[in-house]
């Protein structure tokens, strides 16, 4: 029995079975929507190092063919594969994506699989919907990757770019595009599974599709097919519902000698010549079932006449369905995947006894789900870009994008998506000296890996400040999160006054982001000769500001008693372009 994976499990492939000749077939389509499945063979930096190892329509196979993309088969939309033994050492993670060729979003497609079959009897799967993504173009479906031997990992990441955007994530670079000629078709080898006295499986397709018989090797007896699990079915000699009994015409079929709906009692059917007069009907009259209740009523017809023919799936004489007025016709079953009318779940209908209704559905005759509706705004916002607010107190960092790891204040991490690696980031023993001296130390953890972390404290309202080679000053409890790219330093001023009380804040200057929080909606205001901030209300400022300490202490004040509570402020000067970053709050 195949093994169910869901999002973020991993095992060892040996867990999995013993063979090393693997077939991953991969199950995914949408409404009108195409799909590019591909092969990513990564190094140890998880980077696409060597374009001859990106797998994909027009590069079909490595160069060791350790690596081979067959096309659909089995049922599968793509599959590939993978020999594990023959995979060259440079090479540490396969990563099999799909990415839409054309218009469409993944919350479009439907239910979806990979999975890893050995020697033609499926041991993995993981199985996706659409519900998991959104706006996402592509998705990372699962990795094969080394980590002292093979595992597998079931990813089930979406991404916002496409094909060119995963390529370039993965390091790869897109070449421009040259007509390139059609892969012939059938040129995918064929394989036979090894012989019984083999312990480990070899390579076979699954056995809803036989393989090509392989040229080189020696025929040999295929294992059995795995038995398919049973489906359901009604007990022996109870006839499923809807169907009639012995002598009954079929389901959607009229009795013989019933005219079809819409033509006139004794106008004979399309097609049928009528009897000529005086000639007796031989099985002319319907077969009544006996009923199984006593009619009610009003539902006895009169002497001579016919009754009329029962709605499908019933007998004659049957009571209608709990729920169903007498005479009206079921509802016709809906297709395969999709709820049938009246089910758990949908508006306005009861759950069956035994379920639970669902949560979040409107009683009544309502036009939308309202879970779904009620949802839908606080629903992830993706944009491609490294670093998202996906609302004004929670921010979203794609470590994928950059390709370098953030540094964010220990257990401000809420979430995360993808494989992401959390460590901690020591300031040293000159920088712990130097914080707990200053004011300014803060507790980091280091973000790596490919994946998505959210970030928040608080409930306090961040935000990104992207830095272009300038600088900026921050107080350190002001600090959030920052790209490790930056170059950080406690910078003194001249004077107190700054949040906390301290002479110290910290300068960070380079190419990235650096994160702040702050208590409530901020303002932030041009340096002018007349600016000046309440000293524990100050976030930050431009690192080319000047800052003095501002007293309105007098002398002759100081012999009565109480004081304003605003004798110390900080003015700031500098040139035009300057800035400071005030906050609705006192520290």
């Amino acid at each position: 029995m195949a093994r169910e994976f869901q999002r973020g499990h991993k095992a060892r492939i040996s867990d999995l079975t013993a063979g090393r000749d693997l077939y991953v077939g991969v199950q995914i389509a949408g409404p009108g929507l195409t799909f590019d499945i591909s092969c990513f063979g990564l190094d140890a930096d998880e980077r696409l190092s060597d374009d001859r190892y990106f797998i994909f329509f027009n590069q079909p196979k490595s160069p060791e063919e350790a690596i081979q993309q067959l096309g659909a088969q089995a049922g599968d939309t793509d599959s590939f594969r993978v020999t594990l033994d023959s995979i060259p050492s440079t090479i540490h993670k396969l990563s099999f994506t799909a990415t839409l060729d054309g218009a469409g979003q993944m919350s479009q497609i439907g239910p979806g699989y990979i999975r890893i079959v050995a020697g033609g009897e499926e041991v993995a799967r993981y199985s996706f919907t659409g519900a998991e993504f959104s706006t996402e173009r592509a998705v990372m479906l699962g990795d094969f990757y080394l980590k002292d031997v093979w595992r597998f990992a079931a990813v089930g990441q979406g991404f916002d770019g496409g094909l060119d955007a995963l390529l370039k994530n993965f390091g790869g670079e897109v070449a421009e595009e040259e007509p390139a000629p059609a892969p012939a078709q059938g040129a995918a080898p064929g394989f036979a599974p090894p012989g019984q006295a083999a312990p480990a499986p070899g390579f076979a397709p699954p056995a809803a599709t036989a393989a090509p018989a392989a040229t080189a090797a020696p025929a040999a007896p295929a294992p059995p097919a795995p038995q398919p699990a049973p489906a359901f079915g009604t007990p022996q000699g109870t006839p499923p519902q809807g169907t009639p009994p012995q002598g009954m015409p079929p389901q959607g079929v009229p009795a013989p000698g019933t005219p079809p709906q819409g033509t006139p009692q004794g106008t004979p059917p399309q097609g049928v010549q009528p009897p000529a007069p005086g000639t007796p009907q031989m099985h002319g009259a319907p077969t009544i079932a006996a009923p199984i209740a006593p009619p009610g009523p009003g539902q006895v017809p009169p002497p001579g006449q016919v009754p009329p023919p029962p709605p499908p799936g019933q007998f004659p004489g049957q009571q209608a369905p709990f729920g169903q007025p007498p005479g009206q016709t079921p509802p016709a079953p809906a297709p395969y995947g999709q709820p049938y009318p009246g089910q758990a779940g949908q508006p306005g209908q009861p759950a069956p006894y035994g379920q639970q209704q669902a949560m979040g559905v409107p009683q009544g005759g309502g036009g939308t789900p309202g879970l779904q509706a009620a949802l839908a705004q606080y629903r992830e916002a993706p944009t491609g870009r490294r670093w998202t607010p996906q609302n004004p107190r929670l921010m979203r960092v794609d470590l994928g994008v950059g390709g370098q790891p953030v540094l964010a204040r220990q257990g401000t991490m809420v979430l995360y998506q993808g494989k992401v690696d959390f460590s901690y980031k020591g300031a040293g023993f000159r920088g712990r000296i130097v914080g707990n001296a200053t004011g300014q130390e803060m507790q980091l953890m280091r973000c790596t890996g490919q994946g998505q972390v959210f970030l928040a404290e608080n409930a306090a309202e961040l935000h990104p400040i992207e830095l272009q080679g300038d600088a900026i000053c921050v107080a350190a409890e002001n600090v959030l999160a920052f790209d490790e790219s930056l170059h950080h330093e406690v910078r003194r001023i001249e004077g107190h006054g700054i949040p906390g009380g301290a002479l110290f804040t910290m300068q960070f200057q380079g190419t990235g982001t650096v994160v702040v929080k702050t208590e409530g909606t901020p303002v932030v205001l041009p340096v002018t000769p007349t600016t000046f901030a309440d000293s524990n209300a100050i976030v930050a400022w431009s690192a080319g500001s000047q800052v003095i300490i501002s007293s309105q202490v007098r002398l002759r004040r100081s012999a009565y008693p109480g004081h304003s509570g605003e004798t110390v402020n900080l003015q700031f000067r500098g040139a035009p372009g300057n800035f400071i970053v005030v906050q609705p709050y006192e520290v």
